[in-house]
């Protein structure tokens, strides 16, 4: 019986099995002709993804970050502050953003601290590094409107595909999970009765979120009427039409089309996440509830929708104050 896949996808594979499936990522190294840092490296990806529960997404980017940094530090006795500020300024004369290199600054410090642990270097020399700050611009949310339109907007000719595209649209919107989760979903995992989702979010943590009726609506018609044309004996609750677990670039794929319909160009998955979390405290949401609900480990993360409504409220202000 397949089992459910969670967010982070199949943690039980290595990460060089994960990395090799890239296409971009190209055949996989021997161990044995790496240095000593970049066979350093691989151990340290594989602890994120099978220990400490990080995303597939989280430790791709680690990987691809610090892979750079083989190029001039192979052996732990190069691992000094010095030459990993060189490593830094070499991004930064090659026109890398702030984000870029804070980002990789993150990268290093991680790998440092799991380092010093595991007896390969005496001191965590990257905590010394300074991390450029990065001015975070406000996501662009989709208007209250725009969001209604857009899920009616499912453009699969195929019936049982539109019933699918059509509850996942719903879903994405109701509840502001993330892709992967939503693709790591099982059909046992939805409560229709209480119209509720049990999803397994980030370090495979589990939490329960709410949807309402029009999201209840969408998936009783998928699961009546869709997904019996599509499966095979698969647990998950969207399918592929080879009855497989859906994959996340399809989900992107069928959520860019229907913003094209609606005449929204750009959205992600990720931008209806948004919409979800600034529409719900646009609606009088507390703050803490919106936390739990998106899996947010920090307050701080959920903070800048707040940010976001401040700025709505100022725009409609402007417009529709006669002393403004």
């Amino acid at each position: 019986m397949p089992t459910r896949k969670p967010a982070n996808q199949a943690a039980k594979e290595s990460t060089r099995g994960v990395e090799s499936a890239e296409p971009s990522g190209g055949p996989e190294v021997p161990r044995h002709s790496i240095s000593q840092v970049g066979e350093a490296i691989e151990d340290f990806a594989e602890h994120q993804l099978l220990v400490l529960g990080r995303s597939e997404a989280t430790v791709r980017g680690y990987r691809s970050d610090l892979n750079g940094l083989t190029v001039g530090i192979a052996t732990f006795r190069e691992f000094t502050l010095n030459n990993l500020r060189a490593w830094l300024a070499e991004a930064v004369g090659a026109g890398l953003s702030r984000a870029t290199l804070a980002r990789r600054t993150a990268a290093v410090r991680a790998f440092s601290t799991w380092a010093v642990k595991q007896g390969h270097v005496e001191s965590d020399v990257a905590a010394r590094l300074i991390s450029p700050k990065v001015n975070r611009s406000l996501p662009h949310v989709l208007g209250e409107r725009q969001a209604g339109e857009l899920m009616g907007n499912a453009s699969s000719a195929d019936e049982p595909e539109f019933l699918r595209d059509s509850a996942m649209l719903e879903l994405l919107y109701a509840t502001g999970i993330r892709v992967a989760e939503l693709c790591g979903l099982d059909s046992g995992d939805v409560d229709l009765g209480r119209r509720t989702a049990k999803v397994l979010g980030k370090g495979n943590k589990e939490r329960v979120v709410p949807f309402g009726g029009a999201a209840a609506d969408a998936l009783q018609q998928w699961l009546d009427h869709g997904r019996p044309e599509f499966s095979r004996g698969n647990d998950a609750l969207f399918l592929g039409v080879r009855g497989g677990r859906i994959d996340p670039r399809q989900v992107r794929r069928v959520v860019t089309k229907a913003a094209e319909v609606t005449g929204v160009t750009g959205l992600s998955p990720h931008g209806l996440r948004h919409a979800a979390a600034t529409h719900l405290l646009e609606g009088g949401a507390d703050l803490r509830v919106v936390q739990e609900m998106l899996g947010h480990s920090s307050l701080q993360t959920t903070q800048i929708y707040t940010h976001v409504s401040a700025q709505r409220l100022k725009e409609v202000y402007l417009r529709a104050h006669p002393r403004a």
